[in-house]
């Protein structure tokens, strides 16, 4: 996304917010942009905000503004939330977790009252896993069940995702100590989502085929709305 769409999209999110809100927060540069904009709005109009951030990079980036942080373990109500995605298809179904938090982002999503993703047009798909692998987070001790499993779905490619941090070798751990599949898949039906889970030892996968609200499109020239 271009620096003056995120700008475009952190504006329409801060313009958004309302005193007393709980508020969930995903990850990623665009959201960053979006919690620096709300707090210009607190600032200038003293309003009082709670979030659950859906990683610890959120969590600090709103700690550092000001905000009232909660745990996505929180088990109140959240007003409404909003993050990225990594594809969007027609029928406003996602995949997410290439940043790794698909679990904590889904329970965000899943306990929100509207689910607003944004995105641009890059991100926009025929078929989703178009573009990306479906990320699935599991538990080590279970991996060859999994792979097992995600086979006898239809699963192909399966590669264990490698740390990436400079300096650092090995897989990948997610923030609650786990691993995460990258996996193809040549059709993504409705069922697949809950029949990924189904495994044992998956604790989450990136498929958000029911969650999103409202699809939130930002280019140079405004920003489009669609509900679903």
């Amino acid at each position: 996304m271009s620096g003056k769409a995120k700008e475009l999209i952190a504006q329409e999110i801060a313009g958004r917010v309302q005193n007393g809100q709980c508020i969930g927060v995903g990850t990623g540069t665009t959201v960053a942009a979006a919690l620096e904009a709300i707090r210009h709005r607190i600032q200038k109009e003293a309003l009082q905000l709670t979030v659950v951030p859906t990683s610890l990079q959120s969590a600090w980036t709103a700690e550092d503004i000001g905000l009232t942080v909660l745990a996505p373990t929180f088990t109140g109500r959240i007003d409404w939330s909003f993050d990225g995605a990594d594809e969007v298809d027609s029928q406003m179904r996602l995949i997410k977790g290439r940043g790794g938090a698909m679990f904590h982002e889904k329970i965000v999503a899943e306990k929100s009252l509207h689910f607003v993703v944004i995105a641009d047009s890059s991100k926009c798909v025929n078929r989703l896993g178009e573009l990306h692998p479906v990320p699935i987070e599991f538990e080590p001790a279970a991996r060859g069940i999994v792979e097992r499993g995600l086979l006898a779905l239809g699963g192909f490619d399966i590669t264990l995702r490698e740390c990436q941090f400079v300096g650092r070798s090995g897989p990948y751990y997610t923030q609650c100590g786990n691993l995460v599949f990258d996996v193809r898949f040549s059709q993504v039906p409705e069922s697949l989502e809950s029949e990924i889970n189904a495994i044992p030892g998956v604790i989450e996968n990136g498929l958000f085929l029911s969650q999103a609200d409202e699809l939130l499109m930002a280019d140079d020239s405004g920003i489009t709305s669609r509900m679903r």
